[in-house]
């Protein structure tokens, strides 16, 4: 069988090509622009090439629906389950993953819940995927001790203010915002992470306090 050429390759671009193109385009102006011409355009790529990739639009939404659950979901109900040797330890491995769209793709977030307000079979994936993430903030506070309707209220707590802070996209200097971490931790908790524990925490994420100026997270 004939292998392609290097030639034949950058004519049709790739899968993960074509999908940050369609990535762009949806958190930029919405899924509406999710479209196979103006993608090629974009793209300097010839309409037929993105068929040896995806079947069709169809197939290219449901792979940016794969990647917002795995650069959401995945990240925070993993967080819930990460090594903790104390109760606040544990929480601030889970309200640390949106500091960073590497653990918690905000944006894409963002563009999700915008996209499931006009298509019923995303808000059905958005739905499902609120529970999950509720049911794993719930099940970690059970592990800690909380009784069951108190880690609920705890857990919707939680989350509804990440998903505040993504709704509004709060611009927020991190300096300020992990100044703010203790208290979140001890309303999510009942108890306030000790001062070394939250050192520890500041070098774990590679935070410096700069010396004069600040850097803004959303």
């Amino acid at each position: 069988m004939r292998k392609d050429t290097d030639s034949e390759r950058a004519l049709r671009g790739s899968p993960e090509i074509w999908l940050d193109a369609a990535y762009e385009a949806l958190i930029e102006t919405g899924v509406d622009s999710v479209k196979i011409m103006p993608l090629a355009t974009t793209l300097n790529l010839s309409r037929t090439s993105f068929y040896w990739f995806f079947k069709n639009r169809d197939e290219l939404l449901a792979a940016l629906l794969g990647r917002w659950e795995t650069t959401t979901t995945h990240h925070l109900v993993a967080a819930t389950t990460e090594y903790a040797a104390t109760e606040t330890e544990a929480m601030l491995n889970v309200i640390s993953t949106f500091l960073s769209d590497s653990d918690f793709d905000t944006k894409l977030e963002l563009a999700i819940r915008n996209w499931a307000q006009q298509d019923p079979h995303v808000q059905n994936r958005l739905l499902k995927a609120d529970q999950e993430r509720l049911n794993a903030l719930r099940d970690m506070l059970e592990r800690w001790g909380h009784e069951p309707q108190d880690a609920d209220v705890r857990a919707r707590t939680i989350y509804l203010v990440q998903l505040g802070y993504i709704s509004t996209q709060v611009q927020e200097d991190i300096t300020d915002r992990l100044e703010r971490f203790p208290q979140y931790v001890e309303i999510y908790t009942g108890k306030r992470p000790p001062i070394h524990e939250m050192e520890r925490f500041k070098a774990r994420i590679g935070y410096t306090a700069p010396p004069g100026g600040s850097t803004p997270v959303t």
